[in-house]
């Protein structure tokens, strides 16, 4: 058991995908988890609602991952370092860019120099699909702390601290999912908006989120990022299901319409979580893809993975990949959509 005994930090611990991660974590048997966040209300919802056993072995710590001095204090003694803070809002970076760029990438700056001082075992950074060939401001902060977090593991010197990155795509059910946002307006107004029909998205479970993060950071020799294979959906599917599930759950009767009102600021049909050129240097595991680095010890990382078959060359995209149908949706993410 790779985490047992372990002391772990979960910056933006709060979130979705952060309270999955931690009671994941409680089950391998950690020393200790710190959950560090600026939302002091998440903060005592949190501490009321876990178990009592775990209150014992968790530390909740008000900071902000811009603020350097904070995060290296509450980084000593850490073993375990998972980075899930960030401005994920596409729309809310594209007009706020200098907000994003201190969260997205100051932000895992500070991680990075903060772990190195403090000698931390493992880091592991999540980014998003929209790093790739980004059209957003959002996009473009996760390829620059990508970019960030692959190349610390080369300017570290003797510290022995491991930098990895993972790729999501969507999480059902997060806080920058649609779903609660379909749900909010399916009960205020008797109707949802939808961007565009045609619109393809990777989507994944918060459990699928917390096995990659949690399997790519115990695997890991540095350096690597990884990939979860995941479904594809259309968002219209996803939307009728919404509407459908909900309106049965809460008794609704009325019809529910479906309003189309395009793209978004930065917003694009499809996404991507691996490039051609990248398909050019990655291995592939049964449930996710390994991308090896290319710009540093290239060499190494191939000897060092030549028993994993290679992956097919070419893009990874929602655009290439026939979608889930809706009864598939159903099954698939019944734990998470509602």
């Amino acid at each position: 058991m790779y985490y047992k005994g372990k002391k772990i930090l979960i910056i933006g611990g709060t979130g979705t995908i952060g309270q999955k991660l931690f009671h994941s974590l409680m089950k391998e048997e950690p020393n200790t988890i710190r959950i560090f966040s600026r939302d002091e209300f998440k903060q005592f919802e949190m501490e009321n609602f876990i178990p009592q056993e775990y209150k014992i072995k968790t530390r909740f710590l008000i900071g902000d991952v811009r603020d350097y001095d904070r995060l290296e204090r509450a980084m000593r003694g850490i073993d375990i370092v998972f980075n899930l803070a960030a401005m994920k809002h596409v729309p809310a970076c594209e007009y706020n860019p200098d907000e994003a760029i201190k969260t997205n990438v100051n932000g895992m700056e500070n991680v990075i120099k903060a772990a190195i001082e403090n000698e931390v075992e493992s880091v592991l950074f999540t980014s998003s699909d929209k790093a790739i060939n980004p059209t957003n401001t959002y996009g473009a902060t996760k390829m620059l702390a990508e970019k960030l977090v692959l190349a610390a593991n080369y300017s570290k010197g003797h510290v022995k601290t491991k930098f990895i990155a993972v790729r999501f795509g969507n999480v059902m059910g997060s806080r920058g999912s649609v779903i609660p946002l379909f749900q909010k307006q399916i009960l205020e107004n008797k109707k949802i908006t939808l961007t565009d029909p045609n619109m393809s998205r990777f989507m994944m479970t918060s459990s699928e989120a917390c096995n990659l993060m949690m399997k790519a950071c115990e695997i890991s020799r540095g350096g690597e990022l990884f990939v979860l294979k995941m479904p594809v959906l259309k968002l219209k599917d996803l939307a009728e299901i919404v509407v459908e599930e909900t309106k049965k759950k809460f008794n609704i009767s009325e019809k529910i319409s479906i309003d189309i009102i395009g793209l978004r600021a930065g917003e694009r049909l499809y996404e991507e979580l691996m490039t051609v050129e990248e398909s050019h240097y990655a291995k592939e595991l049964e449930e996710m893809y390994i991308v090896l680095p290319t710009s540093f010890s290239k060499e190494y990382y191939i000897n060092l993975y030549r028993h994993l078959p290679n992956c097919k060359i070419g893009s990874y995209s929602s655009t290439n990949i026939v979608p889930i149908s809706k009864e598939e949706i159903k099954q698939l993410f019944k734990e998470d959509l509602l």
